[in-house]
């Protein structure tokens, strides 16, 4: 509310109160003059009869008919009293007249009162509505500089908010812009490594040319691994930076399941390893096919890693909240002291498959995280090493 605003408050609260004090002034003073009015009448009527005892038939037939009231006395003191005249009896004409002034006197007194209450209610009410979907703005990244509306009490109240607003939009964009640095850095660092890359696949080839058939097979190794490397930090730098963008349609957990599998065939095949993946029913869930597809390639791979030539295992199931998969292997399971960290980047177990980056469960655990999703380790009693991904629905 404006300074304006508040003076008409103030007048309107002035105005009502003096509409009633005035009101119930003027009914004291009605009351006050009528009282007067009968002490002196009954002090006349009483000298007159102490002279005249003779005119008390007089008298009571003037006062009854300028009343309508009934003699029923013959005292001389308070004549008009025991002859059964009121304070009001004197002031009939008045009466009604004064106390319906009075009245509505106070009425109107008590509707502005009210009316002004009302609208001050209104427009404070305004006021924190305003304030509240400004806080929902601030809350979706859409605030604006907030208005000046003049000086009132929850002006303070109003600046404090936009401090606090332009203080956290400050820090967000610090933190984006650290984030957006880190994700550069971490790019750079990737394309730093593809050129060490192109030089070892070029001396390869020339080595392949020399038939150096054993130092060939060590350099596949490490070009192999060093590949994985760049593809899998560029991954992390596109997911830590926002600029993946997931496509999230609606699609079969068994086609997810068999997808992956099949992407991993030539490994499988290569160590021996086959995948059980039972047809459970239809079971939709909304996710980007290509990303959650990797996703579970990881968890299998991992498997396949610590328990190759056994089964992968795949289950699932879904109920009003989430869509659970679970993966398993037949192997001894995860150490103890590994699993804290099985999920942190470039974290390498004990057990860990030789020529591994630890990046694998990490990517995992980012792009379902992306999708509403969580994922935990843990040891299956009598089997493996078990992940289970929950896809919650809302």
């Amino acid at each position: 509310m404006s300074g304006r605003r508040n003076i008409l408050i103030t007048v309107g609260f002035v105005l009502s109160i003096s509409l009633i004090s005035s009101a119930l002034t003027a009914m004291m003073m009605f009351h006050y003059d009528s009282r007067l009015q009968f002490n002196l009448l009954n002090t006349v009527c009483g000298e007159v009869l102490e002279q005249d005892p003779q005119a008390e038939k007089i008298i009571s037939a003037a006062l009854k008919e300028y009343t309508g009231g009934n003699a029923d006395g013959t005292a001389r003191k308070d004549v008009l009293s025991v002859w059964g005249y009121r304070i009001a009896d004197f002031s009939h004409s008045l009466h009604w007249t004064g106390d319906l002034a009075v009245a509505a006197g106070v009425l109107a007194g008590f509707c502005l009162l009210l009316v002004t209450l009302l609208y001050r209610n209104k427009k404070e009410s305004m006021r924190i509505q305003g304030l509240a979907e400004y806080l929902e703005q601030a809350n979706m990244g859409k605030a604006v500089i907030l208005s000046t509306t003049g000086e009132d009490d929850f002006s303070k109240l109003e600046d404090e908010i936009y401090k606090t607003v332009t203080f956290l939009y400050q820090t967000k964009e610090a933190a984006v812009q650290a984030k957006n640095d880190f994700a550069e850095n971490l790019s750079n660092i990737a394309h730093q490594i593809k050129t060490p890359i192109t030089a070892i696949s070029l001396s390869l080839q020339t080595m392949q040319r020399d038939n150096s058939n054993n130092k060939v097979e060590q350099i596949q190794k490490q070009l192999l691994r060093l590949s994985h490397l760049e593809e899998a930090l560029l991954v992390l730098s596109r997911l830590d930076s926002g600029t993946l963008i997931l496509q999230r349609e609606e699609v079969d957990v068994f086609t997810v399941l068999v997808l992956a599998s099949d992407n991993l065939q030539e490994l499988l095949t290569a160590t021996g390893t086959s995948v059980d993946i039972p047809e459970l029913g239809g079971m939709a869930i909304t996710v980007d096919l290509d990303w959650t597809m990797e996703a579970v390639m990881n968890l299998m791979k991992n498997c396949m890693e610590h328990n190759p030539g056994g089964t992968i295992h795949c289950a699932y199931e879904q109920n009003p909240l989430y869509t659970e998969i679970r993966i398993w292997d037949e192997g001894a399971g995860f150490l103890k002291e590994d699993m804290p960290y099985l999920f942190e980047r470039f974290y390498r177990g004990r057990n860990a498959h030789e020529g591994g980056i630890g990046i694998g469960l990490a990517l995992a655990k980012e792009i379902l995280k992306r999708q509403n999703g969580t994922i935990r380790a843990t040891n299956k009693q009598g089997a493996g090493a078990c992940f289970e991904i929950r896809l919650y629905s809302h």
